[in-house]
């Protein structure tokens, strides 16, 4: 696969002020406070604890890497297309989403509010979705906006405080993205820039991303998803075994070679995500990638959640870890932007 041309020049434009995408990104702090600063729509207090909670919709991947630790009940994050048998009365059915729904999510609400389920759906009021939930078992968490991150928070919120998971201060969690949207500012040049800065070490190559907690591999995946839409390239969110079988696929790169003879061929570069903040039974994994890359003259580039000292949470820490490789995937079709 050739290159396209990365213009660096064009992050440092005077007008990327304005820029839609970059714009959207620094505003995530704010739909995240306007999501749970809206006031749930039924009683969420009278609900009993279920005998086990299915979530569906955007993000329940990452509602269910976050319950699943400390979750007293079975906890099922639910792909479809059509809703457990054993759902009923005693269950919880958690829906994220907005006016873009799949028919079979849709399907699956009102399956579950007619067999008496409690719900709790982050939908707009006037979505298909919160129509097809609706029932005196539902509490609707009224979204203004389509942003499944912000929906997410606000479910989380809800069940840490119906002692269904740790408990999430969404106020930090809109901090975090704020300060995100600071660092990786379009007013701050490349050298104190860490999305501009990733930017430029993925501009000829193609992302192998690894999450080292998981959390962190969640946000891989949807790094890698940003990376792909941004580029137009392959770009892969994988464990460890399948990237080191990658990597040891790759040619050995000759550090004496003309690049510009190359005709622009790409190579990997591994991307880490908080390798600094693995279980200690993991800690040689990222070592090893490292080594692996490095022996063949592959790029290391890295993002971290923060100093691993700070107590911060892990919903927290994901979001900043998603919001950074957002901004570089931004920054990324920017500089490739013909």
């Amino acid at each position: 696969m050739r290159t396209t041309e990365f213009d660096d020049a064009r992050l440092e434009a005077p007008g990327l002020v304005d820029d839609e995408q970059l714009r959207r990104l620094a505003e995530a702090g704010a739909r995240i406070r306007k999501a749970c600063l809206s006031n749930p729509l039924g009683s969420l207090e009278r609900a009993d604890r279920p005998r086990g909670v299915l979530v569906m919709g955007a993000e329940a991947r990452l509602v269910r890497a976050v319950l699943e630790p400390s979750c007293p009940v079975p906890f099922l994050a639910w792909p479809g297309p059509a809703l457990p048998a054993w759902v009923g009365p005693l269950d919880l059915v958690v829906v994220l989403g907005g006016h873009q729904a799949q028919a079979w999510e849709i399907a699956c609400t009102h399956e579950a509010a007619r067999r008496g389920a409690t719900l709790i759906v982050a939908a707009p009021e006037t979505s298909q979705l919160a129509a097809a939930g609706s029932s005196h078992t539902t509490t609707l968490i009224p979204m203004a906006e389509g942003d499944a991150m912000a929906s997410a928070v606000a479910v989380l919120e809800q069940l840490g405080l119906l002692e269904l998971g740790p408990p999430v201060n969404p106020g930090h969690v809109a901090d975090a993205a704020d300060l995100v949207a600071e660092s990786c500012s379009p007013l701050r040049e490349v050298g104190s820039n860490p999305a501009k800065d990733l930017a430029l070490g993925l501009a000829d190559a193609l992302p192998l991303v690894w999450g080292g907690t998981t959390l962190a591999g969640r946000a891989s995946r949807r790094i890698s998803e940003a990376l792909r839409r941004a580029s137009g390239r392959p770009a892969l969110a994988a464990d460890a075994d399948e990237l080191e079988t990658i990597l040891r696929a790759v040619t050995p790169r000759d550090p004496f070679s003309d690049p510009f003879e190359s005709g622009g061929e790409m190579l990997p570069v591994l991307l880490l995500l908080d390798d600094d903040k693995v279980p200690e039974r993991l800690e040689a994994v990222p070592r090893h990638l490292t080594s692996l890359a490095e022996a063949v003259g592959v790029r290391v580039c890295r993002i971290s959640s923060g100093d691993p000292s700070l107590e911060s949470s892990d919903v927290e820490r994901y979001v900043t870890l998603l919001q950074q490789g957002r901004y570089a995937a931004a920054y990324l079709s920017i500089g490739l932007a013909g």
